[in-house]
């Protein structure tokens, strides 16, 4: 550490905020280039963390946590945070087995005041832990910091409705890092901030309440025109409205400006909104170019400026999607793709270049996109939505309530499926089919290769009915792509004859099968659809095989094992077929921690060593 003279005697907050106000810059320069130099050994989120550096320290310096409590949101922009509170040497394990967590993690740091994943959340928990701290007394400040795009979900405005008509003390920051909603700042704007935020406007704001409040209509007047003054010079005026003291837009990457208006704002009463300009990737020119493609890396050499190609060859899921949703669009005009704010991680760049018209990106708003959808199949188009797995589940109401009770022609495509790997527990696909599968109307179809990906993703668009295609994060097995055809709902598919012993696969697993099965001589059908299930093959696999396994990558709980299980059931309940036991193989009742998939699979037991063993186990029995 003899590059970070002040960094490496930093091991907790407390140590940073005995340093001067002048040791600042340096400090954030030394806590830039740690955070550069260990995510490029290790992959992870880079952009985000390095346009948050100056925040983060300004805020550690001027609160005092953990007593005062941090709340971040995204999560991925809180590396620096983790470096500055105690886990500077354990950085080089973030995103593996057993080491630190990708975002900020209750479980790991006192420090982490709240577990997130998934975006937006930060003003709705921070209402809550600042009203619990307000019934308490307890005097502490709860400080909500929302970026990268997080502001653009529905929930955000939700809470800072609900949070403008509760008067509470809190802070929410906007870290705004131009992938946002304003333009750059300037120094009026820095100016006007710290005049905003100082004691004698403060006081002047709070003073002529008090003496206007006998007249209200002069009140009214009054307060409209500090607003409008307000949003003349810096469009806060929306969050006015919602009932915050607005300031700003100021300087994010002046931490000296930063540490003053904290300063200036930390016992401002009731609800406040600083709006504070970051550049999403500063300090590394590379990735202030292309902040989305530095957004998360894998290994790579900072000195050099590029990240690593990845190997030409076998495509990825995410691109059979992208291309078939190219290749489709080409010929039918109405098709529609909509994304949540995933456009490169769902493979749909060359689709939003090409059919720029049949493009729609909707932001972070996951509800939205799926009654989007709904509303634009009630109109006569054809959408598809590309969502992950785990964001599927922040829509769950919707694809219940707008698309399976009307019984409307919206495709979703169902990304990073099963296990996703180093993100961990908040982003592993381990729930869709539990939580689909209850849903009348929707045919649910699980490919396990890219050739039967694309059949089904046809299948699934020409249905005239709502569908849902899971597939997995990574890329398939190499397989040739056959000409789009329709496949009959709820065929299965016989991979392999054995006898004694059935494997019912559904997804990608099926190689894995296939090679258990070798060793056992055990029978395979590929279901492909969980749900209409091949009835008829369970029934035939029953009355020939004295042990069925089904396999899935997903929850056991309600997932494709349970409706062989239910269907089991009720060929026993009729009497004309002895029923055979069923072992359900797929993901144990607890949430899958980070980890490579191949290394989470194989503790899981979902390889192809670990599902024989299993099968042998009952065997034995």
């Amino acid at each position: 550490m003899q590059n970070y003279p002040i960094l490496s005697s930093i091991n907790t907050p407390d140590d940073l905020r005995l340093l001067n106000r002048e040791q600042l810059p340096q400090l954030c320069d030394e806590l830039r280039n740690f955070l550069l130099e260990s995510v490029s050994r290790t992959s992870g989120h880079l952009a985000s963390g390095l346009g948050t550096v100056e925040l983060t320290v300004a805020l550690h310096y001027v609160y005092q946590t953990p007593f005062d409590q941090l709340i971040w949101d995204v999560g991925h922009q809180a590396y620096p945070h983790k470096i500055l509170t105690g886990r500077r040497r354990q950085m080089h394990t973030i995103r593996q087995k057993n080491g630190l967590h990708p975002f900020p993690w209750r479980e790991e740091s006192e420090y982490d005041v709240l577990s997130v994943g998934h975006s937006s959340t930060s003003i709705s928990a921070g209402l809550g832990i600042a009203v619990a701290a307000e019934k308490e007394n307890a005097d502490r400040k709860t400080i909500c910091i929302i970026g990268d795009g997080a502001i653009t979900a529905g929930m955000a405005f939700e809470a800072m409705n609900h949070a403008g008509a509760m008067h509470t003390d809190m802070l929410v920051i906007l870290n705004d890092n131009e992938m946002s909603i304003s333009e750059n700042v300037g120094a009026l704007n820095n100016h006007l901030a710290r005049l905003l935020s100082g004691s004698f406007y403060s006081s002047i704001r709070e003073g002529g309440k008090k003496i206007l409040s006998g007249l209200p209509p002069i009140k009214e007047f009054m307060k409209k025109t500090e607003e409008h003054v307000k949003g003349f010079v810096s469009g806060g005026t929306l969050f006015e409205e919602l009932g915050f003291n607005y300031i700003g837009p100021i300087d994010g990457h002046n931490v000296e400006e930063l540490v003053s208006t904290l300063k200036n704002m930390r016992n401002l009463k009731g609800p406040q909104f600083l709006h504070v300009m970051t550049k999403k990737g500063k300090g590394y020119a590379p990735a202030e170019q292309d902040p989305i493609g530095f957004h998360g890396v894998p290994k790579f050499d900072p000195s050099v400026g590029k990240l690593p190609q990845s190997k030409a060859g076998i495509p990825s899921y995410s691109q059979i999607f992208g291309d078939w949703l190219c290749e489709t669009a080409a010929e039918d005009p109405k098709l529609v793709g909509i994304t949540p704010a995933m456009r490169e991680g769902s493979g749909m760049v060359a689709f939003s270049n090409g059919f720029p018209d049949q493009y729609f990106d909707v932001a972070i708003a996951e509800q939205h996109a799926v009654t989007f959808a709904a509303g634009l199949a009630i109109g006569g188009y054809k959408p598809v939505v590309a969502i992950y797995s785990t964001f599927l589940q922040r829509a769950y109401d919707q694809v219940i309530h707008d698309v399976a009770i009307p019984n409307l022609p919206v495709l979703f495509a169902i990304d990073r499926a099963g296990v996703v790997g180093a993100d961990g527990q908040t982003h592993q696909g381990a729930f869709d089919i539990s939580f689909m599968r209850c849903i009348p109307n929707l045919v649910i179809m699980t490919p396990s290769d890219e050739n039967e990906c694309r059949q089904m993703l046809y299948t699934g668009y020409h249905l005239d009915a709502p569908a849902a295609v899971r597939y997995p994060r990574g890329s398939g097995i190499g397989c040739e792509l056959q000409p789009l055809a329709a496949i009959p709902l709820g065929q299965s598919k016989l991979v392999r004859q054995g006898s004694t012993i059935a494997i019912l696969n559904f997804g990608t697993l099926l190689p894995s099968a296939v090679a258990a099965a070798k060793a056992l001589n055990a029978t395979v059908a590929d279901m492909r659809f969980v749900k209409p299930l091949d009835y008829a093959q369970i029934e035939d696999l029953a009355m020939s095989h004295s042990l069925l396994v089904s396999l899935e990558d997903n929850a056991v709980q309600g997932g494709a094992g349970s409706a062989v299980a239910e269907y089991l059931n009720i060929l026993a309940l009729s009497k004309t077929v002895a029923v055979p036991p069923l072992l359900q193989l797929g993901f144990p009742d607890h949430f899958l921690p980070q980890g490579e998939q191949a290394e989470i699979l194989a503790d899981l037991r979902l390889d192809s060593d670990g599902i024989r063993s299993r099968i042998e186990e009952v065997l034995k029995k």
